[in-house]
């Protein structure tokens, strides 16, 4: 019998290292706020990863999507607080940036991007969103 509370213990420390893991490794690094409406009109925040590149800001959503992302495809027009400054866009999905803007999110992120990555199955088939101001 103790041998199985054991397991059962160290199977829920694992549990709890996991996720404590990956809540250090998403909410540590640049973390902005996006504001999508959802279907009922209400607006949901989510909290994201950010690069710049050409000018411009991305997000990336997973190949298998997420509430968030199904929120900006129905309605792209979004607001984004980053560095304590709110903004409009339009949120425009950009699939062929995805090998760039995963290299670009690796390097800005480091470890941080490996641990997430590992946990969601890798970044193939991710997708860039591309902020253009309104």
């Amino acid at each position: 019998m103790r041998w199985i509370l054991r397991i059962a213990g160290g199977l829920a420390a694992l549990v709890v290292a996991v996720f404590g893991l990956q809540m250090v490794a998403s909410e540590t690094g640049e973390v902005v706020v996006l504001h999508a409406t959802d279907s009922d009109g209400s607006v949901a925040e989510t909290r994201l990863w950010v690069v710049d590149h050409g000018g411009r800001q991305y997000l990336r959503v997973g190949a298998d999507g997420s509430g968030w992302y199904s929120r900006i495809a129905a309605r792209p027009e979004i607001r984004v607080a980053r560095g304590g400054q709110a903004a409009d866009y339009l949120a425009v999905v950009e699939p062929e940036s995805s090998e760039r803007i995963n290299a670009l999110m690796a390097q800005k992120y480091g470890w941080r991007d490996d641990v997430i990555g590992a946990l969601v199955g890798g970044r193939e088939g991710s997708i860039p969103i591309r902020l253009d101001p309104r």
